[in-house]
This record gives structure tokens, sequence and C-alpha cells, in this order.
């Protein structure tokens, strides 16, 4: 997307009037479920699935996409950066502090404040991800898969695996 134009201002707009929405989510009684409630189906356009559990403070940039399966779970202190979109398939369960970003900018520094990447998220059926964990744009978590505390996720995991640990590498200079 590029930067400075209508669908730009429109997904900006969005994001400051979520901002506003998850601030007063995250000062209301833990025990206001009516509130919680109502302000969850102005965040995601559609009110939490019945037996879906978030315990705030919880943050997303634009809410409309993110889509929360049944019997999901979301501790404390996560972020959904869900503007390219962030699907949770049932029984997942997401640690605290867990970050998931779908948008980016391109490497090169002039193109860098011009343009807005972006790719989904797509984690499967009963998936683990521990506290601290950060999915980066396009990545699919296969069932069953655990995601290990402090993993930065940049590539597909499969079915029934174990992912651990976080590397920078340098990939190419310029």
């Amino acid at each position: 997307m590029r930067i400075h134009s209508p669908e730009f201002k429109a997904m900006s707009e969005r994001v400051l009037q979520v901002t506003q929405l998850t601030s007063r989510l995250n000062v209301l009684p833990f025990e206001d479920e009516e509130g919680k409630a109502d302000l969850f189906a102005q965040i995601l356009g559609r009110p939490l699935p019945e037996r879906v559990t978030v315990y705030p403070p919880f943050f997303t940039d634009h809410g409309l996409n993110l889509e929360l399966a049944e019997r999901v779970f979301i501790n404390q202190n996560c972020t959904f950066l869900d503007y390219a979109g962030i699907r949770l398939a049932e029984r997942v369960m997401v640690g605290p502090k867990v970050t998931f970003i779908t948008g980016g900018h391109p490497v090169d520094p002039v193109e860098r404040r011009e343009w807005l990447t972006g790719a989904p998220i797509d984690v499967a059926e009963n998936v683990w991800i521990g506290a601290g964990a950060t999915i980066l744009p396009g990545v699919s978590i296969g069932r069953d898969s655990v995601i290990a505390a402090g993993a930065v996720v940049a590539d597909d995991v499969p079915a029934a695996t174990l992912v651990t640990g976080s590397k920078a590498t340098i990939h190419r200079q310029w």
C-alpha cells in the first residue's frame, strides 16, 4: 500500500479509532464482562466467539482483520498488528506478551517511507505460542505446533513441530 494514498489514510483513521477503543478496554475493571464484550465487538467489528478468553491489556491496530475461532485463549499484554489479517484457529493458546505483526516496510531506504507491505498470519488448530514470541508477516503455523517462549518466527512452521530461539543473521547489505 502506498503511504499517503486514500487507502493508507483510511487505515490510519481506523488505527486511531481502535487505539482509543483498546485504551478504554485496558482500564476496565477485570470483572466488567459486559463492558469488555461491547468494546471487543467495536474493535473486531463483531462479537467475540462465546468461548474465547482474552485477558487485558490487549492491543491491536486495526481489529477488523483479526479472526478468532472458538476456544482461543489470549493471555495478557499481547499485540495483534492485523491490517493484513491474522487468523487463530480453534484451541490456539497465546502466552503473555506475544506479538503478531502483519505489516512492514520495504528494505530499500527510499521506498521504506513510501510503501507499507504486509502479509497475513495463519495459525492452525491446537497451537501453543509461548510468552514473548513474535510472529512475523506471512507466517503459517501448522496444527498442534508449539512456539517456544521468546521465539521469533519468520518462516512457516510445519504441523506438530516445536520451534525455539531467535537468531539475527546477515542476509544482504547495501
